[in-house]
């Protein structure tokens, strides 16, 4: 690769305006002083060139007279193969800085997108001598999962990849509004919800051959119920045990009535007992599970999948799935060209849909709420809860969606769409904002603001409005949390009220990382309640008492609902976006005929 640099290094510097396969004239310290080497590295390097056949090269004859070099590959050609090789191998961000460096006065860079752009969607290859057809599903995404382990599942993608990887004992079907079997084919619980048995399903098997077993599903409860970011899925599990091959018997110490939509959520999902032999670190370099899809390779750069032929629920029609993680700054706007980068924000809408179908699917799509934030276990000005109320009225979210559009589509009152399509956010009153301020007595103390890139342009709107009221904001790196006051983020309820109640107890959750012991206490002691209840009314009045609180008292700050959507590529059918608005896999096929 290194000498192939050299190659568009100079080639850049000297052919600038020549015809290709002209003879240029040279001497070796310009050539050393362009490859920025020493005159004996210099002839190294033109020697493993002209072995190459990349360039002729005729030396000088005596003082005062010049090389020649020729330079036989066409710079823009030659860039072109250079980048798409690249990108093919996953390297996208060096093959954007390729063309950046060396593409200047050539076609490269837009060939390259245009290339890009028809490489990602559904391909279907020809079988070869006998072999069946290949279907693979290729998209860009412009961020790695951060995991695969369902245990620590936090962010939506990764969820949705978790999902395709593994299974549960039991699913939340969406279309059909209830609890569906899953690795259980029945499960029951005791009068009082406090003990809960589920029986498996024969012949189900992990990836590696293996069937699973209740001794499967007790290691994966036992691990999760260990230190581990999602432990409060088994928090009051007193004992979980196998009763049998076939059978698994979980007794909690507290009643929850609602402990089988509990184990529909990914985090429950089941791995192999012992994670295979293999150990924590190489098990999730390749991790194995009985979902349709199985891990192939998993890479920085890529994510591939391949279809698990042993499915319990049916083989899925695509062969493969093919994930590239684009780098971050290749993000539409910075590579020039938005149609390059299909991702799961930029929907693109089939002509023929119905008026109907769009409205049913922009509603799903709905199911997030973007919020921010506070620190409350960081000393500063967020501790005054004026000041939290006066940062909470001035960020006025309709304002925001006014300027900054795109996928920000309803002001947000509360978790979830539909009641804040039913709310009025009053409009800001100055001389309340000053009175609150007066009471917190801010002094213009600089408060910090840990924002991901995918919130950069909300973040940027919030520093200046705060600016405006005399509040200094410092944006800093998502990474730095601990150290900031404040943050935006996202949560998406794929399993409603059970997502509703991890928002406060997954520990990788800024929620609770960021509410005090107290809050968290109080918090943890009214979900105690609501999973008792033995009505949904009953259950959501006091979710929504948790809610009403930290709205009332500002410790966060409702912002907007998202439309999370998918692409969608011509002929592809089986298109259904899940509640965490990906699509599964699994469901999708081709229309076209073979």
């Amino acid at each position: 690769m290194l000498l192939k640099e050299q190659y568009l290094t100079l080639c850049t510097r000297f052919s600038e305006g020549k015809e290709n396969c002209t003879p240029i004239e040279v001497t070796l310290e310009e050539l050393a002083s362009a490859l920025f080497c020493t005159v004996r590295n210099a002839k190294l390097i033109l020697r493993k060139l002209v072995e190459e056949q990349l360039i002729g090269w005729t030396p000088g004859r005596g003082r005062g007279n010049y090389s020649r070099i020729t330079f036989l590959a066409e710079r823009e050609d030659f860039l072109l193969h250079l980048s798409i090789m690249l990108a093919e191998n996953g390297d996208y961000k060096q093959a954007f800085e390729m063309l950046s460096t060396y593409g200047s006065g050539t076609l490269a860079k837009e060939k390259f997108l245009d290339w890009l752009n028809g490489y990602f969607g559904y391909k279907k290859e020809a079988g070869v001598e006998g072999t069946p057809a290949s279907d693979t599903l290729i998209f860009p995404v412009l961020q790695a999962p951060h995991t695969l382990d369902p245990a620590a599942a936090d962010f939506a993608f990764d969820s949705h990849l978790q999902r395709q990887i593994f299974d549960r004992l039991l699913s939340f079907d969406e279309q059909l509004g209830r609890i569906v079997p899953g690795v259980a084919h029945h499960w029951k619980s005791n009068a009082d919800a406090t003990e809960w048995t589920f029986y498996l399903r024969k012949g189900i098997r992990f990836h590696h051959g293996q069937e699973l077993t209740s001794n499967d599903v007790v290691f994966s409860f036992e691990r999760l119920r260990g230190d581990t970011e999602n432990q409060w899925l088994l928090r009051e599990a007193e004992t979980i045990e196998a009763l049998g091959p076939r059978v698994v018997r979980i007794r909690l110490r507290k009643a929850n009535r609602i402990f089988d939509r509990f184990m529909c959520s990914v985090a429950a999902s089941i791995l192999p007992s012992g994670l295979a032999g293999r150990g924590e670190e190489g098990f999730w370099n390749l991790p194995v599970g009985t979902g349709p899809f199985r891990v192939v390779s998993y890479t920085k750069h890529r994510i591939k999948l391949a279809a698990h032929p042993d499915y319990y629920q049916g083989r899925p029609y695509l062969d493969e799935v093919d994930i590239v993680i684009m780098p971050e700054d290749c993000a539409p706007e910075s590579i020039g060209y938005p149609a390059v980068l299909h991702t799961w924000s930029s929907f693109r809408q089939d002509a023929q849909k119905s008026a109907a179908h769009l409205n049913e699917n922009e509603e799903k799509l709905r199911q997030a709420c973007t919020i921010l934030s506070w620190n409350l276990r960081r000393e500063g000005p967020q501790q005054s809860e004026a000041f939290r109320r006066a940062v909470r009225m001035i960020i006025h979210p309709r304002e925001l969606i006014a300027e900054l559009g795109g996928p920000r589509i309803l002001p947000a009152f509360g978790f979830r769409p539909d009641e804040s399509q039913s709310r009025v956010i009053n409009p800001v009153r100055p001389e309340r904002v000053k009175a609150a301020l007066k009471e917190a007595g801010y002094d213009g103390a600089v408060i910090r603001l840990a924002v991901y890139d995918k919130y950069l342009e909300d973040a940027k709107w919030i520093q200046k409005r705060l600016a405006v009221w005399g509040i200094r904001t410092e944006m800093q790196h998502y990474t730095a949390w601990k150290d900031a006051d404040f943050s935006i983020s996202s949560i998406v309820f794929a399993e409603d009220e059970v997502c509703e109640i991890e928002t406060y107890l997954n520990r990788s959750s800024y929620l609770h990382r960021y509410l005090d012991e107290g809050r968290l206490s109080w918090i943890k002691s009214r979900i105690d309640d609501a999973i008792s209840a033995e009505s949904v009314k009953a259950r959501r009045m006091v979710l929504r008492e948790i809610e009403q609180y930290l709205r009332d008292e500002a410790s966060l700050i409702f912002l907007h609902h998202r439309r999370l959507n998918a692409f969608l590529h011509p002929f592809v059918r089986g298109i259904s976006l899940n509640a965490l608005g990906w699509i599964d896999f699994k469901d999708v096929w081709l229309e076209k005929h073979d």
